[in-house]
């Protein structure tokens, strides 16, 4: 803290007869929730303002007990005692003050929820057997522990509007809407776009976008993450799978260089959705809906799954390494590799240690500019470019190294990851070439020319490490097998190291992390395990 802020005072509160001590503007629900004492809750979320519109957050609130000259009135244990008043408050709307006490779970408390939740399902349609949202709907686990176990509701429910097509990724299910608002607000405080909102009155609300509009905005699956109930949903991963089927991975995002923590849906061995997981430090709890979407391309089945060498019609992956090994031995110094700003830190540093053990020394990396948006998606569309300057790996030779296959002073380039074509290197060129060697996961252009082609896998399957922009040192975990014969990157390049020049065996990420960490000073002390899930701040040189 500077010498000119403004220290926050502290205030005394009470929450379920422990006193604890909170920041002033704390608001009461957030007090509760750090004390232990969970408050339900529909409207309120944290990252966006408090509009106080479903009642579930009733706490039953009390205040210091006060003498005629305004002081408050002391127990046996030097605490105030506490006036409780007859009526609850909402916890989402109301912040902490000096003295104040709640109670969570009081029957004044248990008996409002229970006719705020009866509230809420009398228009409801129950429709949980075929609604998406089941299993991570909060009216679902609300009722059942909060609620009645039964309706006093015998009048015709309200029909609302029925999947509507409110935008190019987004349906809304209007007739499962409790108002919370939080996909208004959203919108208009995070997205910035203002195109929700109620219509109508009373019984008859609904939400819709506003005329001549549709929700396009490249965040608006982020309302489906907030939605509480099954009202907003993703046309992407409506009805694909039930979401107690499927296993979450927590990893990060390699869309471009922010690194947006994310968790990996996915069940026998396909991934069916990504959501963001929440990191202060990086992305808050959003997502850009470009990012979250691009995913499918590991499910493709076009993935190379075999090593390949031209000309053979079987070949083992030791027989491709090695073949791989004899065309980048011929000649190192006419020999060039493009790496990728894509690939983890272990494999970059094991790519410097194969052009080492080549004698290879022109090398690069393919650098993606593009156009950010000022907020979750960022001018660098690689996802470590941070770890590739670091290891050295960038080097700014890409256009040498192109003019060099042109002119024909580059006889053989070893390609990881990347689709040459982008580097400035024709297809013409590329045939040119004497040897080519290619990794990837996808056919291209380069694995189309090239006399080596050898699979590895994407990174969804791996284990390892990036540094996004900020110098954050974030991890991937592996969330899938890869396909057929497919290969980690880290495993490829270390027998590709052996094959050109020996070297001792690593035989986990972990060791090649630790073999990097002790050469590489911002590292050093660090291991795969302590980055942790929400990363290590680094401090990098400039």
């Amino acid at each position: 803290m500077s010498s000119t802020a403004t220290e926050v005072p502290m205030l005394n509160v009470q929450v379920d007869g422990e006193w604890k001590q909170f920041p002033k503007g704390t608001r009461l629900i957030d007090a509760c929730m750090k004390s232990g004492s969970y408050v339900p809750h529909y409207c309120y979320h944290p990252k966006l303002s408090t509009p106080g519109n479903c009642r579930m957050c009733l706490v039953e609130m009390g205040m210091p007990k006060m003498t005629p000259d305004r002081k408050p009135i002391l127990g046996p244990d030097g605490r105030p005692e506490i006036g409780w008043s007859p009526r609850p408050a909402i916890s989402c709307a109301t912040e902490v003050s000096e003295g104040m006490a709640v109670r969570t779970a009081s029957p004044l408390v248990e008996e409002c929820r229970k006719g705020v939740m009866e509230f809420l399902l009398i228009n409801h349609p129950l429709d949980c057997p075929i609604c998406d949202q089941a299993g991570e709907c909060r009216l679902q686990e609300f009722s059942v522990e909060y609620g009645k176990s039964d309706s006093r509701f015998v009048e015709e429910k309200v029909k609302k509007p029925k999947r509507q097509d409110i935008g190019p990724r987004i349906v809304l299910d209007d007739e499962r809407c409790i108002m919370c608002s939080r996909c208004i607000r959203f919108m208009q405080e995070v997205a910035k776009d203002d195109v929700l909102g109620f219509v109508n009155r009373g019984s008859y609300t609904t939400v819709t976008v506003y005329p001549g509009r549709t929700l396009d905005n490249n965040y608006s699956l982020n309302t489906v993450d907030i939605c509480p109930v099954g009202a907003l949903t993703s046309k992407d991963f409506r009805f694909s799978m039930r979401v107690w089927f499927l296993r979450e991975t927590k990893s990060i995002d390699v869309n471009c260089g922010l690194g947006t923590n994310i968790l990996i849906g996915s069940r026998e061995n396909t991934i069916y959705r990504i959501t963001p997981r929440e990191n202060e430090a990086v992305n808050s709890c959003w997502m850009p809906d470009s990012h979250r979407l691009n995913f499918h391309y590991v499910n493709s089945p076009e993935r190379l799954t075999e090593p390949t060498v031209k000309g053979r019609t079987s070949t083992t992956w030791k027989e491709a390494v090695q073949a791989a090994a004899d065309l980048i031995k011929k000649d190192p110094a006419t020999t060039a590799i493009i790496a990728s700003a894509r690939m983890t830190n272990e494999e970059l540093f094991l790519t410097r240690r194969f052009a080492q053990a080549a004698g290879v020394e022109k090398f690069d990396v393919l650098p993606r500019p593009q156009k950010g948006d000022g907020f979750l998606i960022s001018e660098d569309g690689n996802p470590n470019t941070s770890g590739a300057k670091l290891l050295g790996l960038a080097t700014g030779k890409l256009s040498e190294i192109a003019a060099g296959v042109a002119s024909g002073s580059i006889k053989t380039l070893v390609v990881l990851g990347e689709d040459a074509t982008d580097c400035g290197i024709s297809e013409a060129d590329l045939a040119k070439l004497d040897a080519l060697v290619a990794t990837g996961i996808l056919g291209t252009k380069t694995t189309a020319a090239a006399k080596v082609v050898l699979p590895t896998a994407s990174w969804a399957e791996k284990r390892g490490s990036m540094i996004n922009i900020k110098g954050r040192l974030q991890r991937l975990n592996q969330a899938i097998p890869s396909p057929g014969k497919a290969r980690d990157d880290w495993e490829v390049l270390r027998d590709l190291t052996q094959a050109v020049g020996g070297s001792n065996g690593i035989y986990t990420i972990d060791e090649v992390f630790k073999q990097l960490a002790a050469e590489v000073a911002p590292l050093n002390g660090l291991t795969l395990s302590k980055i942790g899930d929400l990363g290590v701040q680094l401090t990098l040189p400039s």
